[in-house]
């Protein structure tokens, strides 16, 4: 999910109408228990301004910053496995930017902190969109054991056919379970979300799917000497708010006009790290609250979200917070913030 201040950093890297002409327009958010009832229906519709969010599939992300990242001229080196900042690749390197994601392997030479795994990862799949839920990020709940989500994620190339993100909560240790006892899941989600049986159907195995484990780490200081961290390197943490790699863009755009505006690497690091720190620490502390009543073992939690979270948006404003956090524009508990402040915060005219 691209949110709002995402899709301007990649206006920014000249990079938006390409990754718009795959992606798929989300305006929405919708999830509901098996029984029917609606635990939140949240629309992007009711914030000013026409923001949206932008589901794309991982691949055609990755496949349009890869391309105009060869336009760069830059020299690449591929294939390389980098375990320290003393690697022969590096060692002469006037800055290092790491951002190779939640297990970081450079991490540990700017903090000894180590990442935190959350109890519920997923398993997910693409598959084709069938047109269920236009503009929606949609999901079926079973307490806060079970989650069935599906998300219209567009193209993976511009030729291709429409598909969609499908998504199963699953604890770590029950992913062997899980695999051998596929056939019974597929009669059990198919039963959760029935208008979904054709896509199920069609998913002949546990090979189809990917198994995510998540992952909880931030460090108030994501740099040291010349090496930074970005994105999940950074500040890693569930996807259950879908900020992940649009936090990522965001401190690669904030960090580029550090850079522009310092003398120095280290002055360049300490202010994209305090520009950026409100923004990343709300979402850091939202996503993990989140995480507990979405995907955990707390039966009590889950009570609690099926009674207060529809209901809470009656009142204006709380309405006005949940869509701001929706939207990825918050900066703290009672704050909130434009895209063009979170992205452009520190761009000089």
């Amino acid at each position: 999910m691209l949110q709002p201040a995402g899709l301007l950093a990649m206006d920014r890297l000249g990079v938006r109408s390409e990754i718009e002409r795959l992606g798929h327009r989300i305006t929405r958010l919708r999830g509901r228990t098996g029984a029917g009832h609606v635990i939140f229906d949240l629309t992007y519709d009711d914030l000013p301004g026409g923001l949206h969010a932008l589901a794309v599939h991982r691949a055609a992300l990755h496949d349009v910053l890869w391309q105009n990242c060869l336009k760069s001229g830059a020299q690449i080196t591929l294939n390389h496995d980098v375990t320290s900042v003393k690697d022969p690749v590096l060692s002469h390197a006037d800055l290092i930017i790491d951002a190779s994601g939640s297990r970081s392997a450079l991490r540990q030479t700017i903090t000894p902190k180590k990442h935190n795994q959350f109890a519920y990862g997923a398993v997910w799949a693409s598959v084709p969109d069938i047109g269920i839920t236009p503009g929606t990020l949609a999901q079926r709940y079973v307490a806060a054991r079970v989650m069935l989500g599906y998300l219209p994620a567009g193209q993976q190339t511009e030729n291709g056919p429409k598909m969609a993100a499908l998504f199963w909560s699953l604890r770590p240790d029950q992913y062997t379970l899980w695999q051998i006892g596929f056939d019974a899941w597929r009669d059990q989600a198919t039963a959760l979300w029935p208008e979904l049986s054709p896509v199920i159907e069609g998913l002949t195995g546990p090979e189809m799917f990917t198994f995510a484990a998540y992952h909880h780490f931030h460090t108030t200081q994501p740099w040291r000497g010349n090496v930074v961290l970005i994105g999940d390197a950074a500040h890693a943490t569930s996807p259950q708010l879908g900020q992940g790699a649009n936090q990522a863009l965001i401190d690669a755009v904030v960090f580029s006009d550090a850079l522009a505006q310092s003398a120095t690497v280290e002055q360049a690091a300490a202010l994209y790290a305090k520009t950026r720190a409100a923004h990343v620490v709300f979402y850091q502390r939202a996503s993990w609250a989140m995480t507990r009543f979405f995907q955990s073992d707390h039966a009590a939690l889950a009570i609690i979200r099926d009674l207060t979270f529809n209901p809470m948006k009656r009142v204006p404003w709380l309405h006005r917070q949940m869509l701001h956090t929706l939207a990825g524009l918050k900066t703290g508990v009672f704050t909130a913030a434009t895209p063009d402040a979170i992205v452009n915060g520190l761009r000089t005219p």
